[in-house]
């Protein structure tokens, strides 16, 4: 197809004419996300937050991160839950963790009920805080920490005991006296040094411990994706998939849309093109009867139901000029095929077999070349016209007895390379010169008369059916 299909009014001719079938793959599509919702239980999660004070560097917090949705974390928690329908690995899935601005981790457990999520959460981030200063050497246990304080206690007596043994020592400048007072000071220098690596080994020196800053609060709504998104979800996915859908057929459509190209095909010249009227006002050019069976089984009626029985890639219909403009197409026609011609001749008018556009033309020019107007100053009429309809799967046109030349009358986009050119091949065959083609192209019907308007100059004719299935006619 053209560029035709990627502008918005070809899409919007889709939406017009299968809005049908396109309302009817968007209720599918939403059934299939509820089916999908109802094979996905719904989600909850909860959220707790974890401060850590102190300064912290990015690359810390993204460690603390890992720490907190690691499996030594979530073993600990799944122990202390003591869930029987979830394993650790579940539960593993069901936790993650990030970090926000201002050294806080929020972290966020899921479950299949509210509670259990608001269970989860807390838990988690209470087994995060208490194995984060195990491993970074400090400890919750409040006996670690007055047995750490009582050590301060015994450091600062010890020195006060060597400053009393400094003093007591023999005042004198003896040899004795002073090497006692000189390893006494050595003794609290060895303290004092020991009592500060002891500070500096601290945690709590510079980083304050974690915080759990309140219990998780218990979700009121579903975790996405939610019912009603993959219900959304479905419907926008099927109506896309059905607009693109069309959209690449339309593209891969091999039929020819342009006369240029058909007349490549047919191997000959171009006469001209000539309207027809559509049947109704909304009729939609291209369209054949035989797409619109009337009660013939129930497929078709589905198929006209949904409006599918018709192409939607062919422009709407342009309104008609008046009468006397289009039987002038027609006379033109004529007229070039009679200057073509070196003698008045019989011809045959191939009409593709179901173009149904085209044997309405091939009726309305086999009509107007039989009127045979006054000759021309060269003193030749028209040609004689029969009309023939061939089929363009196995094409058979019928042998030279009294006409001798086609002129092929066919309708756009209608047909492929392949099968145009299997139609010459069968004039060919059948002894048949292409002299000429004729594009028919559909224009909306007028509107009725009424009965008091007086009727056209124009003489309404008929097509005169010829079969070529191989017998002779």
């Amino acid at each position: 197809m053209n560029d035709d299909t990627i502008r918005l009014a070809t899409i919007g001719r889709l939406l017009r004419r299968r809005w049908r079938l396109l309302v009817l793959l968007t209720v599918v599509g939403t059934l299939a996300g509820y089916g999908t919702s109802m094979v996905f239980p719904p989600r909850y999660t909860a959220s707790a937050s974890v401060l850590l004070p102190g300064q912290w560097e990015e690359r810390e917090l993204l460690t603390q991160v890992d720490i907190a949705t690691s499996s030594s974390v979530v073993d600990l928690v799944a122990a202390e839950l003591g869930w029987s329908d979830v394993s650790g690995d579940e539960l593993r899935d069901r936790v993650t963790a990030k970090a926000a601005d201002g050294n806080i981790i929020t972290i966020s457990g899921t479950a299949d009920t509210p509670a259990r999520a608001q269970q989860l959460s807390d838990q988690v981030a209470r087994q995060f805080v208490g194995f984060a200063a195990r491993i970074a050497g400090g400890s919750t246990d409040p006996d670690a920490a007055t047995g750490t304080e009582a050590l301060r206690q015994k450091v600062v007596e010890t020195n006060r005991r060597i400053t009393d043994l400094a003093n007591a020592a023999d005042p004198g400048q003896t040899v004795e006296s002073v090497q006692a007072r000189t390893s006494l000071e050595k003794l609290r220098t060895s303290l004092e040094e020991a009592m500060t690596k002891l500070d500096e080994a601290d945690p709590a020196t510079d980083k304050a411990g974690m915080v759990v800053m309140g219990p998780a609060v218990r979700p009121t709504g579903e975790a996405p994706p939610t019912r009603m998104q993959l219900i959304v979800a479905g419907a926008l996915l099927f109506f896309l998939l059905a607009v693109i859908g069309h959209l690449v057929a339309a593209r891969a459509d091999r039929r020819l849309r342009t006369e240029p190209e058909i007349a490549a095909a047919l191997g000959s010249a171009l006469l001209g093109t000539v309207d027809v009227p559509a049947d109704a006002p909304d009729d939609i050019p291209g369209e054949r009867r035989a797409h619109r069976p009337e009660g013939r089984g129930r497929q078709a009626r589905i198929r006209r139901l949904l409006g599918v029985d018709t192409r939607w890639d062919i422009p709407t219909p342009q309104w008609p000029g008046d009468e006397a403009g289009s039987r002038i197409r027609y006379r033109r026609v004529c007229a070039r095929l009679r200057d073509q011609l070196p003698a008045p001749r019989r011809l045959l008018l191939v009409v593709p077999d179901g173009d149904e556009i085209a044997l309405r033309a091939a009726g309305q020019l086999a009509a107007e070349a039989n009127s045979d107007p006054s000759p021309s100053s060269s003193g030749r009429g028209y040609p004689t016209l029969r009309v023939v309809e061939v089929s363009v799967d196995r094409p058979i046109v019928p042998d030279r007895d009294t006409e001798s030349g086609a002129l092929v009358v066919l309708s756009a986009g209608n047909w492929t390379a392949e099968e145009l050119t299997g139609l010459a091949e069968a004039c060919a065959d059948g002894g048949h010169e292409v002299v000429g083609i004729v594009v028919a192209g559909t224009v909306r019907a007028r509107p009725t008369r009424s009965a008091g308007d007086p009727p056209d100059k124009a003489t309404p004719v008929l097509a005169v059916r010829g079969h070529a299935t191989g017998g002779a006619v």
